[in-house]
């Protein structure tokens, strides 16, 4: 690993984050909540980092996969502690681990929260809080790619290890293009949205926090009572539609886009895939509730049905009820949809949609050879035959997601939680949902959690937004064993005057 080319691109991005500590100001000064001098000393203390960092680094020439893995990781560690600091110094969480939680599930775009009164805190913070969602929901490094060339070499490297899903499209020959295009059609739904919930009532601020978290599938609110608190139909359905489109693969949006067409969508199996379950779910739920009439009004079931279906398998997590007072086999629905997550290539958190659905095509072949031994058969995906390395890759991911899915119950259940709070508090951050159920359920929050449980929840976080593998590689042996020791700068000087002499 290059070590300090690794630390030189951190810096870089710790500069730009600290650009963005700068955009809360504006709002700090229309409602005058005092924050301004304390962005300015974070964004300053962002600034002294990251140029700490460049002064003392030299960058790489080239980067290779090993490095993006410590890019992506370390940065994001890098960001969530730099993030954290405006919770600190503003005094709004005065535990430093609650701020690093708060910080960690803005990016990873969780939305799992410590606040109890969220109107409590000043709107420059709360608008802070939804841009860490807005910029984490692509990906910061993404970001990066997008508007200035600053990695070079690598590029698409640190692209792999960032996005989320088993496969990346590359929508563009260069990968600064297409990350371009991504963060375009991104930019373009936030300001649709934006505009739709002002016509429905809400103000520009509450729709700009709003329409940052909905597209991120982050679920950070302005208010306690989250989508709720405006009891509009009009409201909850514009969101509904925008964590649908925020779930799905953004490629399949451009493509859709610049063919003007819906013909990507439909031939697009694991789209066709990501519609049917949550119909099913949707359809099931309303039935049970119509059922155990938990509901005076249907058409108030029909959208809070489909509108917490639509939030838990987005990941977004918005709540618009309390679904942990809904029948027992809701729950159940709701908590197996929380493993499932948005379509791959999506802002969306989870095990992601295709690999669910390779899965089962995978399983369903098993059986066929076990009936038909002399069968041969092949797993594809639209007309495409899949690699026996993906299926390989998947099953890998399956067995490490169990792996973590049950240390981290048994670290967070073994500090005293009970069982339901704790284990759904660990899906509920492993998947980047938000609310889980009990303790930690759509009414409730994690503040009265151990500090200790919140660092764990924080790393499972940090996992499910990385997809495990580019974390876990982190702790093997091998990864370190090639670490090269960082070039300084003025090394970097001496050798040029070296060759220069020779």
């Amino acid at each position: 690993m290059r070590t300090g080319g690794v630390l030189n691109i951190i810096g870089k991005l710790l500069v730009l984050l600290s650009l963005f500590l700068l955009t809360p100001i504006p709002f700090s000064l229309y409602f005058q909540d005092g924050m301004v001098k304390m962005f300015l000393l974070c964004s300053v203390l962002g600034a002294i980092m990251g140029g700490s960092l460049l002064a003392l680094f030299a960058p790489e020439e080239e980067l290779g996969y090993r490095d993006g893995f410590a890019v992506v990781v370390l940065s994001w560690l890098g960001l969530a502690l730099l993030g954290s600091l405006p919770y600190v110094l503003s005094g709004a969480m005065p535990s430093f681990v609650d701020a690093f939680f708060e910080s960690m599930s803005g990016f990873t775009t969780t939305g799992s929260t410590i606040l109890r009164e969220i109107e409590l805190l000043p709107e420059s913070l709360l608008f802070w809080r939804a841009t860490t969602h807005w910029l984490g929901g692509m990906g910061i490094i993404v970001l990066s790619l997008a508007i200035l060339p600053l990695l070079g070499v690598g590029g698409m490297q640190l692209f792999q290890a960032e996005m989320p899903g088993p496969t990346k499209d590359r929508l563009a020959p260069r990968i600064q293009d297409t990350a371009r295009i991504l963060w375009v059609v991104y930019v373009a739904f936030t300001l649709v949205q934006l505009l739709l919930m002002m016509l429905g009532g809400m103000n520009f601020f509450d729709a700009t926090c709003h329409a940052f978290a909905t597209l991120a599938t982050g679920g950070f609110s302005t208010h306690t009572a989250s989508a709720g608190h405006w009891q509009s139909g009009y409201i909850e359905y514009v969101i509904i539609l925008f964590m649908l489109l925020a779930g799905v693969n953004f490629s399949l949006h451009y493509r859709a886009f610049s063919q003007r067409s819906l013909r990507p969508y439909l031939d697009n199996e694991e789209f066709r895939f990501y519609i049917t379950i949550i119909s099913m779910a949707f359809l099931i739920i309303f039935l049970v509730n119509m059922a155990h009439k938990v509901y005076t009004v249907d058409a108030d079931n029909l959208r809070d049905s489909l509108f917490q279906v639509v939030a838990i398998v987005t990941t977004t997590g918005f709540g618009t009820a309390d679904f942990d007072q809904w029948p027992s086999v809701t729950r159940v629905i709701l908590v197996a949809l929380m493993f499932v997550g948005g379509c791959a290539g999506s802002t969306g958190g989870g095990i992601k949609v295709v690999r669910f659905l390779l899965f089962f095509k995978y399983a369903r072949l098993q059986l066929r050879s076990l009936v038909h031994p002399r069968s041969v058969g092949a797993i594809k995906l639209g007309h495409q035959k899949v690699p026996k390395e993906v299926m390989i890759a998947i099953l890998g991911f399956f067995a490490l997601y169990v792996a973590v899915f049950l240390a981290a119950s048994l670290l967070v259940t073994g500090m005293g939680v009970d069982i339901v709070t704790g284990m759904t508090s660990v899906i509920a951050t492993l998947n980047n949902i938000g609310p889980g159920l009990a303790g930690v359920g759509p009414t409730a929050n994690f503040a009265d959690l151990p500090q200790a449980a919140k660092v764990v929840l924080s790393f499972c976080m940090l996992a499910g937004r990385l997809e495990l593998y580019t974390v876990a590689v982190l702790f093997t042996p091998d990864f370190w064993k090639m670490a090269r020791r960082p070039t300084w700068r003025w090394e970097l000087g001496r050798n040029s005057e070296e060759r220069s002499h020779k």
